[in-house]
């Protein structure tokens, strides 16, 4: 089902499987958007600590669910935002097919998974899915542009929950951004596109990481990506991340505060970094600048 972005395909989804008071499981850190979500819909999160590699461990999620009652899990198990780690595929299939013994809904946002780097595109959750538990949600926004505003679901067994809710809603979706985007997809386009901005990007976050490292404090640490746009950075302790955003916004330069990435505000020493734009001088600059602003931190 086509819908009004990405955002929109998880709202509805969770509205679906969910009521408010609902318990969600997710990925800490986690992207704030969602968190927005679960918070309009008065949903509660619970953080499930995740590597900055390999993304959630399924034992981990496993004890979780054992000791909280939960109604749905959302993963991002491609290139997530904002640790841009990606699952194996092992983990994928194994979770899937614990969740689905478990009947608990798994809500995916597989939104960056064609923006891998190298090799083949990473399976989604949702192709290991035998009994329609997964919905998976996902959208152009990342990849050709976000005013388009077009994103889809694929809800399996809560398909025609999910129809009543968008009906209810906001009806349909703009058809002429639709007949656009069919029709790059149809002549080859997207793909082509593709292959260009995957190099692009992976070139862009290439720079920043290396940015990091000649500018950055020492004993800052950050991800390694194979897809993707975000970079997760780890300041030493001393560094305040709230406050390293306040002094950067002075400057026009725009970062993440680790803290809006969990409901606990944990992560007080991390930020994220959006390696969407081709680099410049000017980003440069910005490095240089957030990288000395944070050293007179320590």
């Amino acid at each position: 089902m086509v819908t009004f972005g990405c955002s929109e395909a998880l709202n509805l989804c969770l509205r679906a499987v969910t009521k408010p008071g609902d318990t969600v499981a997710v990925e800490s850190p986690v992207y704030f958007g969602f968190l927005q979500i679960l918070e309009s819909l008065d949903l509660r999160a619970l953080e499930i600590p995740t590597h900055p590699r390999e993304g959630i461990g399924v034992d981990a999620l496993e004890s979780a669910l054992k000791k909280h009652r939960v109604a749905a899990v959302f993963l991002s198990a491609n290139f997530q935002n904002p640790l841009g780690c990606c699952m194996r595929d092992r983990n994928k299939k194994a979770i899937v097919e614990m969740l689905s013994e478990m009947d608990i809904p798994l809500l995916e946002d597989d939104i960056y998974g064609d923006l891998y780097f190298e090799g083949e595109r990473p399976r989604s959750l949702k192709s290991f899915d035998r009994g329609g538990n997964v919905l998976l949600c996902s959208s152009f926004s990342k990849t050709i542009s976000p005013g388009f505003r077009i994103g889809w679901t694929v809800p399996g067994r809560h398909i025609e929950r999910v129809r009543s809710l968008k009906l209810s809603s906001t009806i349909s979706t703009s058809t002429l951004p639709q007949m656009a985007i069919a029709a790059l997809l149809a002549n080859g386009g997207y793909d082509h596109y593709l292959r260009s901005a995957r190099k692009a990007y992976a070139s862009q976050v290439l720079k920043v990481t290396d940015a990091v490292r000649r500018y950055f404090p020492e004993n800052t640490s950050v991800t390694r990506p194979m897809g993707g746009t975000v970079l997760w950075v780890e300041f030493p302790p001393s560094v305040d991340a709230i406050l390293l955003y306040r002094k950067a916004l002075e400057k026009n330069i725009s970062i993440v505060p680790g803290p809006l990435f969990s409901p606990k505000r944990q992560y007080r020493n991390c930020i994220r970094l959006n390696c969407g734009y081709p680099w410049s001088e000017r980003i440069e600059e910005a490095m240089i600048a957030l990288g000395q602003m944070a050293m007179r931190m320590e």
